[in-house]
């Protein structure tokens, strides 16, 4: 039998197996980028209904063309719950996106959703609990502890398989947080006001059941659940100084008027 040359087959042109699968991968990489991109200019289409025709398009070319490096650092989306520390009766549901900046330092942006419209509502950072036992006093006053928050299934990493969210609630129950909220949604639809100190929970019976069930439906999780798949991540003893709204007494933002310097 005869050969017959093909010259588009991958042996022929030199390619080889591994090349075609290189240029495979490429090909895939080079598709999923671009339903990216797509994805992004379509989202920000939608969210520029109503805006002038001017600044659509200044915004749809940006969200395209520019990178913005500290938001694709951004690896971990967390969903919580804060209440305003000198008020437990104001709870808010509270979207984390955080980049570990240090292995004992993690920066986190917190908006009311997950969702392209969602509103920015304030900032955390989360510490391990080595740095803040080194805190001044004054400093600790500032910091919650997130011991419960992770023991009771209210924190949670919606979107990643369980055996990854428990390894990662292992080093987090150990960590404190300082939050402030810059938008207080739950009375505004607007970002009136001062940034206003968050406290976490610590204990049953703190949080608003409707609040959490609501959600559980929304996001499609269980918090009982997520619970009982933690029993075994060991309580931590918290460090003095932390919750210091436990004491009764705590600290909170306010304007002060002050005569300015030359």
């Amino acid at each position: 039998m005869s050969h017959r040359h093909d010259r588009n087959c991958a042996h022929c042109s030199g390619i080889g197996a591994a090349g075609a699968l290189g240029l495979g991968l490429v090909a895939g990489v080079a598709a999923a980028a671009g339903v990216l991109v797509g994805r992004k200019a379509s989202t920000t289409a939608r969210l520029g209904k109503g805006h002038p025709l001017k600044h659509r398009m200044l915004d749809v070319a940006s969200g395209t063309m520019q990178r913005k490096i500290p938001l694709e650092a951004m690896s971990t989306y967390l969903n919580g719950f804060h209440m305003y520390a000198d008020e437990m009766g104001r709870q808010v549901e509270a979207s984390h996106f955080c980049i570990h900046l240090e292995p004992d330092l993690h920066q986190c942006v917190i908006f009311d959703s997950n969702k392209p419209d969602a509103r920015l509502i304030g900032i955390e950072y989360i510490i391990s609990e080595s740095r803040f036992r080194a805190l001044p006093e004054a400093e600790k006053r500032l910091w919650h502890s997130h011991h419960y928050e992770v023991k009771s299934g209210l924190l949670v990493a919606p979107g990643i398989p369980e055996m990854a969210e428990h390894a990662y609630f292992e080093d987090l129950v150990t960590t404190y947080g300082k939050t402030f909220h810059t938008w207080q949604y739950d009375r505004d639809d607007f970002p009136y006001g001062v940034p206003q100190l968050m406290m976490g929970f610590t204990d049953d019976g703190q949080a608003d059941p409707d609040l959490v069930a609501a959600r559980d439906r929304r996001l499609g999780i269980s918090t009982a659940e997520r619970r009982r798949h933690r029993g075994d991540i060991a309580t931590p003893v918290v460090a003095p100084g932390a919750n210091s709204w436990e004491s009764g007494r705590i600290v909170q933002t306010t304007l002060e008027e002050r005569p300015f310097k030359r």
